[in-house]
């Protein structure tokens, strides 16, 4: 007789909140104290739990985009500092600004881009070699019968 699986065990909610903390699949089976392979194994098994944890990893991943969108552009919200002044603390609420970041801007524009904004531009490269060839043996030649001559 197999073992009783560990599937029902397995708190969805807490998934969710793995996938949002950006644990990998092998992370989450350590956390669930299963192996990688039977997390798959779910996966192919359940597809209410594929679903959902799919769902969970898309939305992780959409936080990180806008969080590197805003960093590209820059972005401004609203932050408190704490000043002391005598025995009396007095808080005062601000807008913290971060300017636009190049790095971002590069990682955005060459993974959006990359036709436009990679490092390396491709040349043309569908040259005749045969051609170049012949040039150079008809320019040795030529400097051969000037030299004779």
């Amino acid at each position: 007789m197999a073992r009783p699986s560990k599937y029902s065990s397995v708190n969805k909610e807490q998934l969710k909140i793995l996938c949002l903390k950006g644990f990998t699949d092998k992370e989450m089976a350590a956390f669930f104290k299963i192996n990688e392979l039977t997390l798959n194994r779910w996966k192919k098994q359940y597809p209410e739990f594929c679903k959902s944890l799919k769902e969970a990893k898309e939305e992780a991943d959409a936080k990180v985009e806008k969080s590197l969108f805003e960093r590209a552009n820059g972005y401004t919200h609203k932050a408190v500092k704490f000043f002391q002044h005598g025995a009396k603390i007095i808080s005062q609420e601000y807008d913290e600004h971060y300017p636009p970041d190049p790095t971002s801007m590069i990682f955005w524009l060459k993974n959006r881009q990359p036709a436009k904004w990679r490092d390396k531009q491709d040349g043309d490269l569908n040259v005749n070699i045969a051609q170049i060839i012949f040039k150079v043996i008809n320019n040795e030649k030529r400097e051969t019968i000037e030299v004779i001559a």
